[in-house]
C-alpha cells in the first residue's frame, strides 16, 4: 500500500526527506518535579532524528523515518506516534528477540528545569534494539532510492559499532545517489568521548552538504602537524561575526563540498529564560540572524527544531536571511511546546515570529 502525507498535497515542493536514528521513550516527572520526588511520569517519545522528521512532516514535507524498535507494545507505540504525525514509517524494522536479544526500546528521563535550576537528562538506552541489530541485512540502495534529502546526526554513531558503520555506509550511499545530506554533530558526552566524536564526525565531512554546528570536528591548522592546533581553538562559545566567519571559511576551504554551514548560539539567562541567535554560511557569505529572547516551557529538542527549520527553508528556496531567521524562530517556538519535537503545522506562525509579530491570529 502506498503511504502518503495528506498535508503534502498542498506543497509544491518535490522534496522527499528521510532520516535515520533512534527513537526513545521519554519519561518526565510532572510539574517540574525532580526524579527523586516523583510519584508519576508523563510518557512521550523522542530522539534527535525523529524530532526532525516529526517537525517537517507537520509542516507538510514528505518525511520518512528509519529505525529499529522491538516488536512489542513500546516499539509499536513509538511507531504509532510517528504515524499519527504523518511520518512515513514503512522502512521501520520491528525486531524479534532473536534479532535484538535484549529486546528493548531506549529510554530517557527528563527533569525539567525551572528558574535557576537547569534541566537534566538521564539516559537508559544501553543495549536498545537499534544497537543490537545486524544492518548488513538492510539494502541501503533500496532504502534511500527516490529520496532527495538525508539527515543524520552524531548521536546514532555514538550508540554502538554497528550504528557507526550504518551511518558511514548511509553517507556513502547517499552521495552515490546524489541526495542532499545534512548532518548535525550533536555531541553527547555520556555516549562517547570528545576525541572519539571528533575522529568519526570528521570522517563524515566529505559526504555532507549541509552542516549543523561546528563541533565535534577536527579542523587542523596544519594537517601535517596537529601540534599547531585546531582552527576553532580559542574561539568563544559565543563568537563575534568576524570570528564565526573565519571558522566557516576554514571549513569551506577544507571541504568544498559544503554548501551551507549553520549553528545557533544560546544565551542562558536562567533555566527558564534564554536568548537565541544563529550564524550561517551560504553562497559565499556569512549571515547573522536576529536575536530572540523567550521563556522556556520545554528546552529539549530546540537544536532539532533549528535544524528542521533550516531544512524546511532550504527546501522552499527562502532567501538567505529568511532561511536563518526561520530556523531560529522554529527553535524558539519549540521551547514553548512540551515534548521533544516542534509539532507546529503552520509555517505562517513561524514566519510571524521570524518577523517578530506577536499579535493574536484571528
Amino acid at each position: 500500500m502506498q503511504h502518503f502525507n495528506p498535508l503534502t498535497t498542498q506543497d509544491a515542493s518535490a522534496a522527499r526527506f528521510i532520516t535515520i536514528g533512534e527513537i526513545m521513550l521519554r519519561l518526565t516527572p510532572p510539574n517540574y518535579e525532580k526524579i527523586r520526588m516523583a510519584t508519576s511520569f508523563e510518557a512521550s517519545y523522542g530522539g534527535s532524528e525523529a524530532n526532525i522528521a516529526l517537525a517537517l512532516a507537520n509542516l507538510g514535507v514528505d518525511s520518512t523515518f528509519f529505525t529499529v524498535v522491538p516488536n512489542n507494545s513500546l516499539g509499536k507505540s513509538a511507531v504509532r506516534m510517528l504515524r499519527s504525525n504523518d511520518v512515513h514509517c514503512t522502512p521501520v524494522i520491528l525486531s524479534t528477540p532473536e534479532q535484538t536479544p535484549t529486546h528493548r526500546l531506549g529510554t530517557y528521563y527528563l527533569e525539567t528545569g525551572f528558574g535557576i535550576r537547569s534541566s537534566k537528562v538521564t539516559y537508559d538506552r544501553k543495549n536498545s534494539a537499534i544497537t543490537e541489530f545486524d544492518f548488513s541485512s538492510v539494502d541501503l540502495d533500496a532504502l534511500l532510492k527516490d529520496f532527495t534529502w538525508l539527515h543524520l546526526s552524531g548521536i546514532t554513531p555514538a550508540l554502538a559499532p554497528n550504528c557507526r558503520k550504518l551511518i558511514m555506509d548511509c553517507l556513502k550511499t547517499a552521495k552515490a545517489h546524489g541526495l542532499t545530506v545534512s548532518f548535525d554533530g550533536n555531541f553527547r558526552s555520556t555516549l562517547w568521548t570528545w576525541d572519539e566524536a571528533r575522529d568519526f564526525c570528521t570522517e563524515c565531512l566529505p559526504y555532507i552538504d549541509v552542516l549543523m554546528g561546528i563541533e565535534p570536528y577536527h579542523l587542523w591548522k596544519d594537517e601535517n602537524d596537529h601540534g599547531k592546533g585546531d582552527v576553532k581553538d580559542g574561539v568563544p562559545f559565543r563568537p563575534s561575526y568576524e570570528q564565526q566567519d573565519e571558522v566557516f571559511q576554514a571549513f569551506v576551504e577544507r571541504y568544498p563540498n559544503l554548501k551551507c554551514i549553520a549553528r545557533h548560539v544560546r544565551y542562558a539567562h536562567s533555566g527558564s529564560e534564554n536568548s537565541l541567535k544563529a550564524f550561517m554560511w551560504y553562497q559565499g557569505h556569512t549571515f547573522e540572524s536576529k536575536m530572540f529572547t523567550f521563556n522556556i516551557l520545554d528546552r529539549v529538542g530546540g537544536g532539532d527544531a533549528f535544524a528542521s527549520g533550516l531544512i524546511y527553508a532550504m527546501i522552499h528556496d527562502y532567501k538567505p536571511m529568511d532561511m536563518i531567521n526561520f530556523a531560529v524562530a522554529s527553535s524558539v517556538i519549540k521551547h514553548t511546546i512540551r515534548g521533544d519535537a516542534n509539532i507546529t503545522d503552520d509555517a505562517d506562525a513561524i514566519r510571524n515570529l521570524m518577523n517578530m509579530n506577536y499579535d493574536i491570529k484571528r
